[in-house]
């Protein structure tokens, strides 16, 4: 058998000629089957950048640091409202039209997180964020009413004792620069403790700060997982000096939540509160039937979110902080397991405290920067308090409309949660642009985007307070603002979160002002799983003339 010629220098041998020709076949194959499939051939007809064969555009990211991936992302703004983009085969769509956005966070249909969401699963198992169909719509029944407004109130003298525990350990940075996003953290961990897990006084633990960072780092990992071909691939992570790091940060995670469950059972059965277990068996009931009825198939476009609870179902009997009511359920025989209970633990552990302290400190920051706004903030307080050292009250809070809108301002322009991603069920038709987007695909929301759009907020990238004055809303489209997403799947938590940062900024104004040497132009974001600052939040802090600490 002859070798086969192939240049002037040398020969191949025939196996390895025909090894050749077999893969570049198979290989031309592969590339038909793709580009003619049909989500391929729907995604084409997208907006988007160039791609290259097998690899689409995932090429994009390689040599991108995830601290300058949100820069990398916005230079593609030229394709408009929407843009699809190719991770190989995988068909990725971006939309930034608030009427695009209404169609697929309003439906009840379109309720899946993306696959990506999987990365959390050693860490939230099937915890709400990620979990889909009838388990998610009883837990989410179940869990709602924990964050009924009774229930908040009754939180309110917990939020201010935290906050004042706060404000007694940043007495030692006065006068000088330092990241306030540590503190912010811990007091975020020892608030959620005290108040939706019931863990109060000398039970609580002392290792907020270690969870916390744990909890940063963990969603560096997931972060890296997004953009890395290789840590994509379970079978590749597993041998990675990554996976040794999260098994490292889970023990930290889930040996805090099994230890604040665990106190919370000790405590309940050494206090020995009784529940009414007729009525929380009629209320489960109702639970079940609702979601296990047939569904419309025709999708419903809500304005408001579907999680609001009717208080004939749960007026009767006494309503309990979040993980009481799981404990309760559980001691009554509902079908709820351990697992499920730390599942559920662990996810509002991770949303209820990481989201919020970002939120804050970009709160602080602004105000160090902006310090007529902070007047105006004093002023508003000043009137509130007038001038006294009280605990601030749940009424106090409803007062608090001018730093209620600084707060929304601040989520606006620096949303925790940068980006919201679905996977679609079925084809769906767009208003903007009107393109079709196939069943299959995923559908990531840019919340970063969204909010900083002209067509939504006048100079979008102008902190202003008043753009959540009443007669400048009436006319803005509804998911135009949506840092705690909307629709069915919109945070549970968000009136918490609200009242709790209400009560934390308020009394760290109180007792100190804020102070900033950069502008918002300094900043440097990065996108990681909750939107934060690579350069850390730093600001000075000096005391007011009348302090509340002693």
């Amino acid at each position: 058998m002859e070798a086969v010629p192939i240049n002037t220098f040398g020969y191949l041998s025939p196996v390895v000629f025909w090894s050749l020709i077999t893969i570049a076949t198979v290989l031309a194959v592969a590339h038909y089957f793709i580009e003619t499939s049909r989500i391929v051939k729907m995604g084409n007809k997208l907006p988007g950048p160039k791609t290259v064969p097998f690899f689409g555009n995932a090429i994009l990211a390689v040599g991108v640091d995830p601290k300058d991936a949100l820069t990398e992302a916005l230079k593609y703004d030229i394709y408009g409202d929407v843009m699809r983009v190719f991770f190989g085969p995988k068909l990725i769509v971006f939309l930034s039209d608030a009427r695009d956005v209404e169609i697929i966070l309003s439906s009840p249909v379109h309720i899946d997180k993306s696959p990506e969401y999987r990365f959390f699963a050693p860490w939230l198992g099937e915890g709400l964020l990620i979990s889909t169909g009838d388990k998610w719509r009883i837990h989410r029944k179940l869990i709602a009413p924990t964050f009924h407004l009774s229930v908040l109130k009754s939180f309110v003298p917990l939020f201010y004792e935290n906050s004042i525990d706060l404000v007694q350990k940043l007495k030692n940075n006065v006068g000088r620069d330092f990241d306030c996003h540590d503190y912010m953290s811990t007091v975020t961990v020892d608030i959620l403790m005290e108040t939706a897990m019931g863990v109060r006084g000398t039970s609580k633990e002392k290792s907020s700060f270690e969870y916390a960072s744990a909890v940063m780092d963990m969603c560096n990992i997931i972060h890296q997982r997004h953009y890395n071909l290789l840590l994509r691939l379970d079978a590749l992570f597993q041998f990675s000096s990554y996976a040794k790091e999260q098994q490292k940060y889970l023990d930290i995670i889930h040996g805090l939540t099994k230890r604040i469950i665990k106190k919370r059972k000790e405590e309940v059965k050494e206090n020995g509160e009784a529940t009414d277990t007729r009525l929380q068996e009629t209320k489960t009931k109702k639970i079940m039937t609702a979601v296990t009825e047939p569904k419309e198939q025709k999708i419903r476009y809500v304005r408001d979110d579907l999680d609001e609870i009717d208080d004939n179902d749960v007026g009767e009997k006494k309503r309990l902080a979040f993980l009481d009511l799981m404990l309760e359920m559980k001691r009554n025989g509902e079908h709820l397991t351990d697992e499920e209970i730390k599942e559920e633990v662990d996810t509002i552990m991770f949303e209820g405290h990481d989201t919020t302290a970002a939120g804050s400190s970009f709160v602080l920051s602004l105000l160090g920067i902006h310090q007529d706004i902070q007047v105006r903030v004093m002023e508003e307080l000043n009137e509130i308090f007038q001038g006294s050292d009280r605990p601030c009250t749940f009424q106090d809070t409803v007062e608090m409309k001018y730093l209620e809108r600084v707060i929304l301002e601040t989520l606006r322009l620096f949303p925790p949660v940068p980006i919201i991603a679905r996977q679609l069920k079925h084809d769906v038709q767009l208003v903007s642009g009107n393109y079709v987007v196939p069943s299959g695909s995923t559908i990531v929301i840019p919340q970063y985007k969204i909010h900083r759009q002209e067509k939504y907020y006048a100079n979008p990238d102008v902190f202003n307070p008043d753009n959540f004055l009443p007669e400048n809303m009436q006319d803005r489209h509804y998911y135009a603002y949506i840092p705690f997403s909307a629709g069915p799947r919109s945070c549970v938590g968000r009136k918490y979160a609200m009242l709790k940062l209400k009560v934390l900024i308020s009394t760290f104004l109180r007792n100190y002002q804020v102070f900033s040497d950069l502008t918002e132009k300094d900043f440097k974001l990065q996108v990681d799983i909750i939107l934060k600052r690579s350069d850390g939040f730093n600001i000075k802090i000096e005391p007011r003339n009348k302090i509340i600490i002693s």
